[in-house]
């Protein structure tokens, strides 16, 4: 990676911790630049479109993540349950155990839904049809019903660690929701 790619992945880094902080309306230029240490020139330079440009970059990286990481297993692994476990211990590290917003579940409460909302709805229809097809295959009933309400707790766990300030919320919903998927 040339250092201007490797510089431009690092600041696409730093502007998605902003938008968690701050939300897309509340990031600020001057929060950004003083987040990712490059001045508005530089800034501009990776991305000409502006604020609207990074955040397309930063949904694209996360979505790029959960497709590596968790969508590809879901839907290829040989071992179905694997995948199922696989998910939810990256899952849990992604969101650093219940203390790091989901970005795009907060982009989608907010004004900024409409924006980038194509975006928004395939991420969780992404996961919610990959994680059904991993419970067809391993022969779960309901696989549709258990997909969509284990996306649901998942989102739902994060708001209400959040709101709790209890990172350990997040963690128990987890545990439970392994156990609820891979319950035959």
């Amino acid at each position: 990676m040339s250092r201007s790619a490797a510089d431009r992945a690092a600041a696409i880094m730093a502007v998605a911790e902003v938008f968690r902080e701050h939300g897309f309306e509340g990031a600020s230029l001057s929060a950004i630049t003083a987040r990712t240490g490059l001045g508005k020139g530089s800034l501009y330079h990776f991305f000409p479109g502006g604020k609207e440009e990074m955040a397309e970059a930063v949904l694209a990286e996360i979505d790029g993540w959960f497709t590596r990481a968790i969508f590809a297993p879901l839907r290829n692994d040989a071992d179905p349950e694997a995948a199922i476990r696989r998910m939810v211990r990256e899952t849990d590290a992604y969101f650093r155990s219940g203390r790091r917003v989901c970005l795009i579940g907060a982009f989608a409460l907010g004004d900024t839904r409409d924006r980038f909302a194509t975006r928004i709805a395939a991420y969780f229809a992404a996961w919610r049809d990959a994680l059904a097809e991993a419970l067809r295959r391993a022969k779960r009933s309901g696989a549709s019903e258990r997909a969509e309400h284990a996306v649901l707790a998942i989102q739902g766990a994060l708001v209400l660690a959040r709101a709790l300030d209890d990172p350990g919320v997040f963690g128990r919903a987890l545990e439970r929701l392994e156990q609820e998927l891979l319950a035959e």
